[in-house]
This record gives structure tokens, C-alpha cells and sequence, in this order.
């Protein structure tokens, strides 16, 4: 992967170059983000702030607008490069820009006809909306607002519900994600229904992170005292993951194993 990632940056180089020579200020903000794109999943995120920066500036020098799809993704980028540095204000800002201006962008467009504007178009404005209040979510979770965070979870399931339908694996993901909020304010019911149907949907579908939506099941019925069922549960995300060769979630789940037997010896 390192190896593609280098291979990928120097043809980027190459390209930019040629953009530039070109003067084809279309192409040099493209290569802008595709760089952006290499160095944000090299975790060189100072590199792929200015990177982002350069391409939305090429964009919007042209007659693209502020709502673009392609300005907020990227902008959507940038708030979760603020996050992962504690830059906590910029983060909390571009959230609220790319949700706002979506929300805004989506009412507008809704009864727009099909001959004005494809169905398919409308679909992806209202995913990437999805994942700015997945991103913001995850943001929330980490900092402990969990309030703000189930809010955020609630409305991008809604809307992968709506859109991609309860099978497709986001949907999974974030009916799993939902649980873990709830579970964390100690709304063990509500939780364990959203994970229930998640484990389910993952187990009908083959879902790649079975594992991990078992393991979250076997956390809840832990912490809803029914120690038998989460032990058989946390056996099976264990198997799982070791035919998956996932060391981090054996890991995990291992020590969760332990805990496990200390609460049930300490309710005895």
C-alpha cells in the first residue's frame, strides 16, 4: 500500500506539472485534490490542508460555487483534518459549514424536476450530507459530547435508510455506530435493539465488520447484565476475527472476554 500511495505521488507530480504548463486550470485544481487525497491517507495532514486549499482556491477562482458537491467534500476533508490535529474550533466550524450548506442545498433542490436536475444528483448531495453527520458524529463521540453525537448518528442513518436502503453495509455501520452512543449514556434497551438488527443485517449480508457489530452486541448484553449471551456472542466475534487475521479486534476482544468474567463473578 506505502508503495502504490509513492508510485501514485509521483505520477500526481508529473500530472501537476503538466497541468501547470498547460495552463488547464481545471486539471492543476484536480490534481490539487488527488494529491490532497494521497498525502491526507499518508497521514501527512499538514501537506494535505494546503493541498485542499490550493484545489477549492483553483475551483472557486473558476465559476464554481460554494455549495458544490466537490468544494463541500473537500471542506468536509479539511474539518476532519482539524479534527484529528485538536484544532477543535476549525473542526467544529467546517462541520457545521458542510451541514448547513447541505441542508440548505437539499431543501432547495427537492422539488426541482428530473429534467432539471437527476434523482442520482439529488442521491449524492443528500449521502454526502450522510457523511458530514457521520464524520461530525464520530468527532462528537471522541470529544464525549454524546448527546450531540446520538443526534448526529440518528439523522445520518435516516438518511442511509433512505437512500441506500437497511442492507447496504454504511447503513450497517451506522445502525452499529447509533448503538454505541446510546450504550454510552446507559440506554441499554435502545441500544441493544439497533445493534440486534445490525448484527442480524451483517450475519444476512456477509458484512466485512461482522466482528465488530458481534463484539459491540456482546458489550451491550454485558453491560444489560445478560452475561451467558454475551459470552457465546463475544466467542463468536472472537472466531471471527482471528479467521479475519483482525489482531486489534482479538485483541479487544480478549480483554472484554475479562472483564466479562469479573462482573459475572462480582454479581454472584
Amino acid at each position: 500500500m506505502k508503495g502504490e500511495l509513492a508510485e501514485a505521488e509521483r505520477l500526481l507530480h508529473q500530472a501537476l506539472r503538466l497541468s501547470h504548463r498547460e495552463d488547464n486550470r481545471q486539471a492543476i485544481a484536480y490534481t490539487y485534490s488527488a494529491m490532497a487525497n494521497v498525502a491526507f491517507m499518508q497521514g501527512q495532514l499538514d501537506n494535505a490542508e494546503k493541498l485542499y486549499k490550493a484545489s477549492m482556491s483553483y475551483l472557486l477562482a473558476g465559476d464554481m460555487k460554494e455549495d458544490d458537491n466537490a468544494i463541500l467534500e473537500m471542506s468536509l476533508k479539511l474539518a476532519s483534518i482539524y479534527a484529528a490535529q485538536k484544532q477543535d474550533k476549525l473542526a467544529v466550524a467546517g462541520y457545521q459549514f458542510c451541514i448547513l450548506t447541505l441542508e440548505e442545498k437539499i431543501a432547495k433542490q427537492k422539488d426541482l424536476p428530473e429534467d432539471v436536475l437527476p434523482a442520482e444528483e439529488k442521491a449524492n448531495t443528500r449521502l454526502l450530507l450522510g457523511m458530514s453527520l457521520d464524520s461530525y458524529a464520530r468527532y462528537l463521540l471522541n470529544i464525549n459530547q454524546l448527546p450531540a453525537a446520538q443526534k448526529m448518528y440518528e439523522k445520518a442513518l435516516q438518511i442511509a435508510n433512505d437512500v441506500q436502503g437497511e442492507t447496504h453495509p454504511q447503513t450497517v455501520v451506522l445502525m452499529n455506530d447509533l448503538a454505541t452512543v446510546l450504550d454510552a449514556q446507559g440506554h441499554h434497551d435502545e441500544a441493544y435493539s439497533y445493534v440486534k438488527r445490525a448484527a442480524e443485517l451483517a450475519r444476512e449480508t456477509q458484512h466485512p465488520e461482522e466482528h465488530m457489530v458481534l463484539n459491540n452486541l456482546a458489550a451491550v448484553l454485558m453491560h444489560k447484565e445478560d452475561f451467558l449471551q454475551a459470552k457465546q456472542v463475544y466467542k463468536e466475534a472472537l472466531k471471527q476475527a482471528q479467521q479475519k487475521g483482525d489482531v486489534a479486534s482479538v485483541q479487544h476482544i480478549q480483554e472484554e472476554l475479562a472483564e466479562l468474567a469479573k462482573r459475572r463473578k462480582g454479581s454472584k
